[in-house]
């Protein structure tokens, strides 16, 4: 084999393991991109004071509008509102 044959075959066998370690690199930051949006979203959730069922029905009644930012306070005045 060739020397440039051979220093062709280290520097690609070099790329891949680069390769394979950025590619690791990319999947843990994207999990840990999706456990702080996660997290985000369970404390928005919480600040509005929304069990997961208030925010399933709040989310399935705007359907894929916006929704009004009232919204959630009169699900919850027409659920204290039934519990009488």
């Amino acid at each position: 084999m060739s020397a440039k044959l051979e220093k062709l075959g280290a520097d690609l066998k070099r790329a891949r393991e680069k390769a394979e370690e950025w590619a690791k690199r990319a999947e843990e930051l994207e999990e840990k991109y999706r456990e702080q949006e996660n997290t985000e979203i369970c404390e928005i959730t919480r600040s509005f004071k929304l069990t997961p069922e208030k925010l399933r029905r709040l989310l399935r009644e705007t359907g894929e509008n916006l929704p009004d930012p009232r919204l959630a306070e009169m699900i919850e005045a027409e659920e204290e509102e039934n519990e009488d």
